[in-house]
């Protein structure tokens, strides 16, 4: 029996990949006397690659185009410090949001969620989306001091939510770091389906959070 839910936040929740197009492309509008000497897409298209789906952190992405494109007018720590002010107002959800959060709270279930990044960052995004409330605890690898696929960060939420691992079920869109991590602690896994990969083994894969419900009693 299934008595608790735990989540995954980037391409899980959030869609980062849409949330990235729409902040990058706010940004060249909004710096444009400091970018647009850049065709717009030449900067958008660099800053995708250079941020590998979030793998890399921003600081080393800005430090990059900053030198590439040799731009002047403002620093890499200040180009930085804009992404931290401003992608939090391009936050986009994945379809059926918060139906489904709040239909797994209707049925009584403790929902969780571990993300890896960084703590404040993150909260801002996760206040962005308006799913705050429907969480019992969130786990951010920063403030943790460890981040998945440690097992010790999953363990460390299913003592919060005071449930065993044969009780939960974790879902992301990550193979390693989110279904064979949660699975290695014996919890089910569900793979959220991303193009980047065609298929994995998990026990259950979903291309839309609302089908978690057909699992759940």
């Amino acid at each position: 029996m299934i008595k608790a839910v735990l989540f995954d936040l980037d391409g899980t929740l959030l869609n980062r990949d849409e949330s990235v197009k729409k902040f990058i492309h706010n940004q060249y509008d909004r710096l444009n006397r400091i970018v647009g000497h850049i065709p717009r897409e030449t900067y958008i298209k660099r800053f995708i690659d250079l941020d590998q789906r979030g793998y890399v952190w921003k600081d080393k992405v800005y430090q990059q185009l900053v030198e590439e494109f040799q731009l002047t007018g403002m620093t890499w720590e200040e180009l930085l410090q804009d992404y931290l002010s401003e992608f939090k107002n391009h936050c986009v959800p994945f379809p059926n949001l918060i139906s489904t959060l709040e239909k797994l709270k209707s049925l009584n279930l403790r929902v969780g969620m571990i993300t890896n990044g960084r703590g404040q960052f993150q909260l801002d995004n996760i206040k962005a989306l308006g799913i705050e409330k429907y969480f019992d605890t969130i786990l951010i690898s920063e403030w943790e001091g460890i981040k998945k696929p440690d097992p010790e960060i999953f363990k460390r939420s299913l003592k919060q939510l005071n449930v065993s691992a044969q009780q939960s079920m974790f879902v992301g869109d990550h193979p390693e770091n989110d279904v064979k991590a949660a699975q290695n602690v014996g919890m089910k896994g569900v793979w959220k389906k991303h193009f980047q990969w065609e298929s994995i083994e998990a026990d259950y894969i979903v291309d839309d959070l609302a089908e978690l419900l057909l699992f759940l009693p």
